[in-house]
């Protein structure tokens, strides 16, 4: 394997995938050829990742899955829809993309995820989990409505399946008699035994014509017994062939089943495939395809998480490019300020939804290993089994990445909030998030949280405030709280005590002294309002810089003592409009403070998405960098403004 990567990583030898443009040149090609293209494929999405960084250990595990579906089916006009979207790398590429791989998830360059305005390869956009089916389906009734014959496939790994949406799809779907194939990519063994020769022959078997024929017409048979009898049969049917292929929990949802296959041979997929492209199934069909996450490539192989997220690395020997942090990561901050308040308080649990480690779960797992639960894709279930938790006195954190939570905006207010249940809530990834663009990036929580009833809602400026606010929302046993920060390296720049100090309820502090500009930041801009405060100074305007520190309950006192002694008022927040401005702007409003004559401006995200970019640059295409701060405080005031050319209006 060493030699060929050498071979593929240096000299970019690929032959028979330079004569493969998009997917019809591919479906030229003899069946005999694909496992040589797969395996130029393969060295191609290495060598461009070890370049870019990005997902690496999915794509790997569907290289041949992803060159049998378009050798297969009549990709665009049949829909390939892929689940998550860490594994469209290879799809990527041989959709007319492969010309611009080295430009993953670099500004202006391709989106490490399937998004419809970057192909008409990618029908249905996706980064976040189990919503393949739900398009699918969708798809497949559309096109029967329209009198269409194309075939829709959705590719779901095993992962995806473990969140409710996924279910709900297939109960539909199974419940109609569209036609709409799944091919469950199960890349960890969780589902079926292993798979071989008999497996493979009896999914051809199952597929087939003749065994379709011979289904249709033992159906029609028993359609004549009496009604019991023919349930009766069915039934036989249908524990027969989940007793040979382990579907029947596929099949009791109302799905074909067929499998499991092994996704790695030709052999064994293209047969199948055929079959199911070929036959004319009265419903849904499910092929489960078993597929090793990392194959082909030995560094991903043996590494723990299969290489799933890689930075730039050495195609030979594996080794990643990965920087020391300066810094502290504020999701390690957090698990070291819990992991000291539950050695004080036995009660404290912790749950996530399948991120232990990006919301540093795992470090308290190492410790607390029986007060700790990893729910999966599943944010519904773990905000209100939190909640059930919380019922019983317990003090649950639900740590959950900002666009996740989002997936759980029902039981957060029907389940907690209404409820008054001490739920506290750890949002990570709020913000900006860089390469992963906008489907995941945090910029809602601030607004849909902070319009529910008795949230308590905070925002650390840096890491020592983030450690004082996690002791705080152990003192919060009357309500829900949520503590929003952002993705990556704290400040670096203080002493860390072995606890944080609990903070008055809604109240913030003055950070610096001012006369002419109030800025009242929420959350880490705090530190570039206060070198747009420098800035302002060489104007000859002075500057008073506030940490709110709370959203929700506000500080009315602290904004009420900024809007009487300043002429201009800026909020700043690293969230969408409609979140902590419009909270304060509604204060302002009702207390009549317009009405006299205050300028107030809020600086927040744009009413835009803001693709995949470094951060500092999607920070200061939103103007929440110290140059836009600056620019609105001197807008306020009257001031010319030197907008910089990479703002979004």
């Amino acid at each position: 394997m060493e030699s060929r990567v050498s071979q593929y990583g240096h000299n970019r030898q690929t032959p028979l995938l330079d004569t493969v443009k998009n997917p019809a040149d591919l479906r030229t090609l003899e069946e005999n050829q694909l496992p040589q293209l797969a395996e130029e494929l393969r060295m191609d999405m290495i060598n461009a990742v070890s370049r870019t960084g990005g997902h690496l250990g999915a794509g790997l595990g569907v290289v041949e899955l992803t060159v049998a579906i378009h050798h297969v089916f009549n990709t665009p006009d049949d829909k390939l829809i892929w689940d998550v979207g860490h594994q469209c790398y290879p799809h990527k590429i041989l959709t007319e993309r492969r010309d611009r791989i080295g430009t993953l998830r670099q500004g202006g360059g391709l989106s490490g995820f399937t998004t419809r305005k970057e192909s008409i390869y990618d029908p249905f956009g996706a980064a976040h989990s189990s919503t393949s089916i739900s398009a699918g389906l969708g798809y497949a009734v559309a096109r029967d409505l329209a009198g269409k014959d194309n075939n829709v496939i959705s590719v779901i790994g095993d992962g995806s399946m473990t969140a409710g949406m996924a279910y709900e799809a297939m109960n539909n779907a199974g419940a109609m008699n569209s036609r709409l194939i799944v091919i469950l990519n199960d890349n960890d063994m969780s589902i079926a035994p292993p798979v071989g020769a008999l497996s493979a022959y009896l999914s051809r078997l199952i597929s087939a014509k003749p065994y379709q024929s011979m289904r249709h017409m033992a159906k029609e048979i028993i359609s004549k017994l009496p009604p019991r009898l023919e349930t009766a049969a069915k039934r036989a049917e249908e524990y027969a062939r989940g007793f040979l292929t382990g579907g029947t929990l596929f099949e009791e949802l109302g799905f074909f089943y067929i499998g499991p296959i092994d996704g790695h041979d030709f052999s064994h997929l293209l047969p199948v495939l055929k079959n199911v492209r070929d036959c004319d199934y009265d419903g849904p069909v499910l092929i489960h395809a078993v597929t090793q996450k990392g194959k082909g490539y030995e560094p991903a192989e043996k590494a723990a998480d299969k290489y799933h997220g890689v930075s730039k690395f050495d195609v030979v020997s594996g080794k990643q490019e990965k920087s020391q942090p300066k810094a502290p990561l504020y999701q390690n901050v957090f698990a070291k300020a819990l992991i000291a308040e539950a050695r004080e308080d036995e009660k404290i649990v912790a749950m996530t939804a399948a991120m232990p480690s990006g919301t540093g779960i795992n470090l308290f797992e190492e410790e607390f290993p029986d007060r700790t639960f990893d729910v999966g894709i599943a944010e519904q279930h773990g905000v209100t089994f939190c909640a059930g938790m919380a019922c019983e006195g317990y003090k649950p954190y639900a740590a959950i990445y900002s666009t996740f939570l989002q997936r759980a905006y029902d039981q957060v207010i029907h389940d907690v909030a209404i409820q008054s249940l001490p739920v506290r809530f750890i949002i990570d990834r709020a913000g900006m998030v860089g390469a992963d663009g906008v489907t995941h990036q945090g910029s809602y929580d601030l607004a849909y949280l902070g319009c529910i009833p008795d949230m308590v809602l905070m925002a650390p400026s840096d890491e020592l405030e983030l450690m004082h606010m996690v002791a705080t929302s152990i003192t919060i046993n009357d309500g829900p709280s949520a503590i929003r920060f952002p993705r990556g390296e704290a400040t670096g720049r203080m002493e860390l005590p072995e606890r944080g100090t609990v903070l008055e309820i809604g109240k913030g502090r003055i950070v610096r002294e001012g006369k002419h500009v109030a800025i009242l930041a929420l959350g880490t801009r705090l530190d570039d309002c206060l070198k747009a405060a420098e800035k302002l100074a060489a104007r000859g305007y002075t500057t008073t810089v506030a940490d709110a520190r709370f959203a929700k309950p506000l500080d009315v006192d602290l904004i009420r003592d900024l809007a009487n002694k300043h002429d201009v008022l800026l909020t700043v927040e690293e969230g969408s409009i409609g979140g902590f401005s419009a909270l304060v702007a509604n204060y302002l409003a009702n207390e009549g403070f317009f009405d006299k004559g205050l300028k107030f401006r809020p600086v927040c995200m744009p009413d835009a998405f803001i693709d995949h970019e470094s951060p500092a640059t999607q920070l200061a295409q939103a103007g929440l960098d110290a140059e836009g701060i600056f620019n609105r405080a001197l807008a306020a005031l009257g001031q010319e403004i030197a907008r910089p050319s990479s703002s979004i209006a």
